[in-house]
Order: structure tokens, then sequence, then C-alpha cells
């Protein structure tokens, strides 16, 4: 069990290595070669030239100016100087509304620590507790122990200062999260009705088209379309099973990009001709000329590309049963986005279209009514990841102990009883190995959001973090907190009497509060001061930049900014505040540990939004009520541990007390579900109303249609040097259509849910769906 002394050591190790990587990153950010990757934000805007381009040759290269290097934290107070509203305009709400969830972090810890060890550590220490219980009952303890509840006897009536306490904090959290969910609220409001126009204003996403015998999906979309909202209707864009022809696509990216490198290796070294092997990883098999080889697969695959796109565009199976429908108002795409649109709640599906860049246009291929199998499956799949996780990250972490490394490695003895090496191993190795033992998680719950069918990255990296928070809760916190609290305490368990287990459950579970500590520091401090560094993305721009770059364009490519992968980041996050909620009254220590987090994460992440990250999309903050959500969950389980914790400690009297928190957080979040989540999942019709009318006196001969007619269009179809016949791609099939006014007869034979009567034959019958309209 850890000491002081140990969390001391793990916290001298940690803090030096953060400092040496603001170190590292001071001196790389400062070289002129390295310009492109800590501030590819600003080279994307056009607003950075490179500085390699002047002066000196070696001032190209280097940075002379050793002023610069003692000014190596002065990145820190310059990330804090843009204001909000310009940082809106220059990385997007998304962004910004990321940061204030580390600020919103630091708004609720801060007053919560210093109540805490202003009131609740004092009552702590004053007590002999666990001195007493460490000799007659032989429970393991520490110092930092006596900072928490367990050091205070059963049936105390100390224990009303924690119900106090308790309460307060969740006061005060309810009132900060009200707070920063009508701020939220009001920015996304006020963000939607000022941001430039963008193509899904006006457009929705229609799943689940029905089939129809005598109609193309092109077709029936239009004409239901045309029926159904006549008034309103513009254009609209099939959706098209184009995945294999993306593929090919991208192996020809890659191929190209071989021939570049190995063009440029020969330019720089004409000797001879380049020779390479055909076999695994270029170990073995036939040697070719590596430039004959490679232009040989590209013509080949430019063929199979022309091959694919003629079946795309002309066999109808390869049209799914969706579309992107655009409207000739942001008011009346509203309206059908939240509107349900025939009696048959299963079919013409509507919703939201996601902006063009969020599209994830692999996903839109599945069939509609294969997303719930898929679902089902990968729920069942996420349960078993969970829960079976637990075995390998509990023999993981019995390792990182000096009596599990003992046990395997007896050679190792004589190292390990060392003091120093003793609070490494105690203070730092755990948190070091299940960070390790977490790394390739978030990739695997990623593919499993995109095996379930969302159509939008947006919503695949919430799906991602919503399943990361629970395998975080189930496996980093229960975990490590119920399990690796028994098994400290088994020697206890098997010299006593069964009744007295709860009691040493109760005392154990703050005990695991040093194990949390560690991993604070090594993720929360280390961890988020090595992210700036951004090693990957600095190697794979040399390595491009040294063999695949010839022109500017070639350059900017090889830029790789990333963005704020909520994914991964939100997630980690929502750990913080669980552990800080579930600590706040049980063990006070742990608090100054995550408010260091919290600062310095904000600072970080600041400085990288602000320089760096290109964010793929603008959800204009649509993530922010499962945010609030996953707060509200942490700060009840906080409440419900508590209530278990002094169940064990027999305070009768001041349990009971606690019953009523539960209730009032959940009020409290009903009440915010209804007041402020509807800005957030429906778009209100006033704004939309105000926002069409200032649009249409401000240019009144904006051609709408012009603008929509191509935007969600699939990316392999559009421009580029490998789109060489786009010309003849859309016709009907995909949607396209020509600016004149057009009428459209329909070819339908039958008469099956059809909502209106034909305006060509002149019956009304309720199964004629329609027959012709002028566009």
């Amino acid at each position: 069990m850890a000491t002081l002394v140990d969390i001391g050591v793990s916290a001298g190790i940690n803090i030096l290595s953060a400092f040496i990587f603001f170190v590292i990153f001071a001196i790389l950010r400062l070289q002129p070669f390295n310009d492109r990757v800590y501030f590819s934000k600003w080279y994307l805007k056009g607003l950075r030239s490179s500085p390699t381009r002047g002066g000196a040759f070696v001032q190209r290269f280097v940075n002379l100016d050793f002023r610069a290097y003692l000014k190596f934290l002065n990145w820190m107070p310059q990330a804090l100087k843009m204001p909000e509203p310009e940082l809106i305009d220059h990385a997007g709400l998304d962004s910004v509304v990321y940061l204030r969830i580390y600020w919103l972090g630091l708004k609720i810890f801060a007053p919560i620590a210093v109540l805490a060890w202003a009131v609740l550590v004092p009552v702590n220490w004053t007590n002999d507790t666990l001195e007493l219980a460490n000799q007659l009952r032989n429970v393991t303890s520490s110092d930092i122990d006596k900072l928490s509840v367990s050091n205070i006897p059963e049936y105390s009536m100390r224990f009303w200062t924690h119900i106090v306490m308790a309460y307060a904090f969740t006061i005060w959290t309810c009132y900060v999260l009200m707070k920063e969910y009508e701020t939220i609220a009001n920015m996304r409001l006020q963000f939607l009705a000022s941001e430039a126009r963008r193509p899904d204003q006006f457009t929705v996403l229609v799943r689940n088209v029905p089939p129809d015998a005598d109609e193309t999906v092109s077709e029936l979309v239009e004409h239901f379309f045309l029926v159904n909202h006549p008034d309103h209707y513009l254009t609209h864009q099939v959706v098209c099973n184009a995945n294999k022809l993306a593929d090919l696509v991208e192996k020809k990216k890659k191929l190209q990009n071989w021939l570049d490198y190995y063009q440029l290796k020969y330019s720089r070294n004409n000797t001879g001709r380049i020779m390479v092997k055909l076999g695994f990883l270029g170990l073995w098999g036939q040697r070719v000329d590596a430039i004959e080889h490679y232009t040989a697969e590209i013509d080949k695959t430019s063929k199979e590309i022309a091959k694919e796109r003629e079946e795309v565009v002309n066999d109808p199976k390869s049209i799914m049963p969706a579309a992107f429908v655009s409207f000739k108002t942001r008011w009346a795409a509203a309206v059908c986005a939240q509107t349900q649109q025939t009696r048959n709640p299963t079919q013409w599906l509507t919703e939201w279209a996601p902006e063009p860049r969020d599209v994830y246009w692999p996903n839109l291929a599945i069939p509609y009514v294969a997303l719930t199998v898929r679902r089902l499956l990968m729920h069942v799949a996420f349960f078993f990841l969970t829960f079976f996780f637990i075995v390998p990250i509990a023999f993981v972490q019995s390792l990182a102990t000096i009596e599990g490394i003992v046990k395997v490695a007896p050679f190792l003895k004589v190292i390990v009883e060392d003091e120093f090496m003793k609070s490494v191993i105690q203070g730092f190795l755990p948190g070091i190995a299940l960070k390790l033992f977490l790394i390739f998680l978030p990739s695997i719950l990623m593919i499993m959001a995109k095996f379930e069918g969302f159509t939008s990255i947006s919503s695949l990296e919430r799906r991602s973090a919503f399943r990361y928070y629970i395998f975080n809760f189930v496996n980093v916190f229960l975990a490590s907190v119920i399990t690796g609290a028994a098994f400290e305490q088994l020697s206890a368990f098997l010299n006593q009497s069964p009744n007295q287990i709860p009691k040493t459950i109760g005392v154990a579970i703050p005990m695991k509060a040093t194990f949390f500590i560690t991993y604070i520091m090594v993720d929360g401090w280390a961890g988020v001061a090595g992210e700036i560094l951004m090693l990957k993305p600095l190697i794979m721009f040399h390595l491009k930049n040294t063999f695949l770059v010839k022109t500017d364009k070639d350059r900017e490519e090889a830029m790789d900014p990333g963005s704020i992968g909520f994914n991964t980041g939100e997630p980690r996050i929502q750990l913080y505040f669980l552990l800080g909620l579930v600590y706040a009254p049980v063990t006070p220590m742990l608090l100054p540990f995550i408010l260091i987090f919290f600062a310095l994460a904000y600072i970080m992440y600041r400085h990288q939004i602000i320089n760096v990250y290109n964010q793929e999309y603008e959800s204009a903050a649509a993530f922010w009520p499962d945010v609030h959500g996953r707060v509200i969950a942490a700060l009840m389980i906080s409440q419900v541990l508590l209530m278990g914790l002094l169940g064990t400690k027999h305070a009768a009297l001041a349990a009971p007390f606690l019953i009523a928190l539960p209730v009032l957080t959940i009020g409290f979040h009903r009440f915010c579900k209804g007041r402020y989540e509807p800005a957030f999942v429906r778009y209100p019709l006033q704004e939309a109303k105000m926002k069409d009318t200032l649009e249409s006196a401000r240019e009144p001969n904006l051609n709408l249609k012009g603008y929509l007619q191509s935007a969600y269009v699939h990316p392999v179809f559009k421009g580029g040097e490998d789109d060489d016949d786009d010309d003849d791609y859309g016709d009907d099939k995909l949607g396209k259509f020509e600016d004149e006014a057009i009428i459209v007869p329909t070819k339908r034979q039958s008469r099956r849910n059809t909502p209106a009567p034909s305006k060509i034959s002149g019956e009304s019958s309720p199964s004629l769906p329609f027959s012709g309209k002028e566009v």
C-alpha cells in the first residue's frame, strides 16, 4: 500500500517527466523545420508562411535566437490570451465547448477542495481508529488513509459532518451544472443564428425508403416530397453503395505515394534502376523495377476504378433506399426533420443530415433493417469485452505490486526491497501499467461503433465515448476499488468472522484512493504533458516530407494536425469527475491532484486548439447533453457509495438522511433535460424562420439549388485526378437535376401507398402517390 513517501516519489517522477516534455516541446516548436507541425492550423487557414523559405541557410532549420529558449513556458500565457468569441470564430464552437468541460471541472472542484480540506480533513485526522485496527485486526493502512473517513470510528457523530458536506457538494455541483448548461445552450443558439450558410441547414437524411417495382429510388423520393412538401422541396441526392470504389481510390492513392517515393529517390541518386521484392514487407519474392511496377499497378487500378464507377452508376442494386433531401428554406428542413412523414413510423424516416464533412460514407450503404441486428450484436460484444477485461486488468495490476513482482520473479527481491525502488513501484508502476493496458481500447470501441452503422463521424465518436465511459467505470473504477480492496484485505478476511467482512470492505474502499492518486499523476499530469509533443504527427510529417513531398500541396497533405478526439478525451475527463465526486467526502487528499489535471489540461488543449488541431466537423456542441448526463451519473454514484460506506460504519441515525440526495439529483436532471436539452436535439422553427428571412433580404437572387446540388455527392465522384469521367455519374440515378423547370411524370402502374390523387388522371385514389408535378 502506497505511503506519503511513495506518493511523493511518484509526484516527483511525474512532475519531472512533465517538465522534460515541456522543455522538449519548447525546443521542437521553435525550430523552423517543425513549424508546420506545431502551427499547422495557421497554415491550413493560409495565415502563416514557412520560415524555411527566407534568411540564412542555417536559420531555415535551426532557431539561433537563444533568448527564445529562455521563455520556454511562454506558450502557456499566450494560450490564454485569445478571448472566447474570437476562439469560436477561429476553431469552432465544438472546440470551445470541449475546453469548457475542463473549465467546468475547475469551477466544481476548486471550492469543493477548499471546503473539504478546511472541514473534513481535520475531522478525519483527529482520530486513531486505523491505528487501533492495525494493532487489533491486522488491517493495513497508511498516513494518507488517516485523512479519510476510514479513520472515524463506528457510531461516531462526526459522520454528520460528511453528510452535511455531501449536501453542500451536491448543491454546488448542480448549481454549476445548471449555469453551464444554460450558457452552452445560449452559445449554441447564438452560433446557429450567426454561422454562415451550410448545406446541412437545408438538408435532411431520409432512410428506409420503401421499395417500388415501378420507380427508381430517385424517382420515388422526388415524387414523395413533391406531394408532401410541394412548396418547399428543392432537390435530392440518393445514396449509393460506393464502398468498393472508395477502397480502389484509396488503393490507388497508396500506390501513387510509393511511385512518388521511388521517383524522388531515383531523381536524387540517378545511379541505376531501383529494384524491389514483391513478397511480404519486401523481404522475399520476385525482384522487379520499382517505378515500372508501381506505374503498371496504378494503370491497372485506374481501369478497375473506371469499371467500378460504371457499375455503381448503372446498377440499380448500388442505389440504397436512402437520400439526402434539400429544401428551399431552413424552416422547411426543420419541419421535415422533426416530424413523422407517414402513418407507418418505420418508413420514410427523417433526421437532420450531418454536415458534408461529418458524413461517414461507408455506413450509408448499410441497409436500415440491418442496423438493429448490428447494434444488438455490439451490445452483447461490449458486455463481454467489459466484464472479461476485468480478469487481465486485475492480473496486470497484481504484477504491479511488490508482492506480485517477487512472486513472479523472486530473483528481483533484493532490488524491489530497496526503499527508493519500493516507492517507485508502489507509487508509479500501477498507474502506468493500467494506462498501457488500455492503450488499444479506443480503437476497438471505434470499430464497434462503425459496425453499428452510425452515419456521421460525430455520432461515431459520441457512441465510442459513451462505451469508453462505461468501460472506465466498470474496469478502472469499480474493479480497482472493489476487487482491489478485497485482495488487499484478503489476510484480514481469512482471520475474522463472516459478519465482519462488510465492515472491512467499508474501511478498505477509501484506502484505494492512493492508487487513483498515482493514476491521476501518470495519466493526467505526465500523460497530458506528453500529448503536446505530438510525436507521431511530427515523425510522420518528416518522413513524408523527406520521401513523398514534391509540391506545396503534397507538403500540406503531409501535415496531420489531428483533432480534439472527443471519443478518447471526454471519457477520461469523466473519469476524473467521477473520482473527484466520489472521493471528495471520503478522501479529500485526492482533490488537489485532480485540480492540477484540469488546470494543466485546459491550458494545453487551449494551445493545441489555437495552433494545431483542425476539427473534422462542427456539430455546434451537440455533445453537451452527454457530458451533463455523465457528470450527473457520477454525482449519483458518489451519493450511493457514500450511503453504503456509512452503512458499514453503523451510522444508522445519519445515513438515512442521504437517501434524499439521489432523489433530488434525479429531479434536477429531469428539470435540466426538459429546460435545456431541446436546444441540442431540435432546431426552433422561430430561429429557422428568422435566419431565412434575413438571408432572403440580404441575398434575394441566391441560387440555392446550385449551392446544394452537389453538396452530398459521394467524395469518390467529386473532382480530382481520379474522377475524369464524373460527367455521367449523376443522371437521375444519383439525383442530379438541371436548373430549369421540368415536368416529372410518374412511371408507376400500380396504386400502392399513395397519399394524394393523381394530377394527370384526375382520379381521387387513396393509393396513388403522384403522377406529375412541375418543379
